[in-house]
């Protein structure tokens, strides 16, 4: 048995008058021409806790957050992701894992990101049961190139370590 896995999730929703924009479990003002903007999604929409997400289920090949969170149920919609990724916890504990780090990115053209990534990393890192050191968010633009670049959406990618822990074995 390998005692360490990695994983890598993605993820992207449009951007869409009306909605709250939450990332890493952290609301965001954004106004375009007086109209709150957010992500269009079943569930809050943060790209970025569902980039991660799928990371984690990824690394224990637990399947990815379509196959346990899925859009067609009723009891997912306006989830918190916040919540659903203190789930994915519970489910990759119950095959011995814990997360080790997760390192993840947003592309977003706007709006600004600095201000709310410690507050991002600290959700995140209380999700999953580590300390916020042991969370990287990052911000990026794809300098008005696609449909980042064109502020149509949000996108992730995250990245994670998981390893097995003999305290909590199937």
């Amino acid at each position: 048995m390998i005692p360490f896995r990695i994983g890598h999730g993605y993820d992207v929703h449009r951007l869409t008058e009306g909605r709250r924009l939450i990332l890493g479990g952290v609301e965001i003002p954004y106004i375009i021409a007086d109209t709150p903007v957010g992500l269009l999604g079943h569930s809050d929409a943060d790209v970025l806790v569902h980039a991660v997400m799928d990371a984690v289920l990824g690394a224990a090949a637990c399947g990815d957050i379509g196959q346990h969170f899925p859009d067609k149920e009723e009891a997912y919609r306006g989830a918190d992701s916040i919540e659903l990724a203190r789930e994915t916890a519970r489910i990759i504990k119950e095959y011995g894992y814990s997360v080790g780090n997760i390192d993840a990115t947003v592309i977003a053209q706007a709006p600004k990101l600095a201000p709310y990534i410690p507050a991002m990393r600290k959700r995140i890192a209380s999700a999953y049961g580590i300390s916020a050191d042991q969370v990287s968010v990052k911000a990026t633009t794809e300098e008005k190139l696609g449909f980042t670049g064109a502020k149509e959406g949000i996108a992730a990618h995250a990245v994670c370590l998981i390893y097995k822990d003999e305290a909590c074995e199937k």
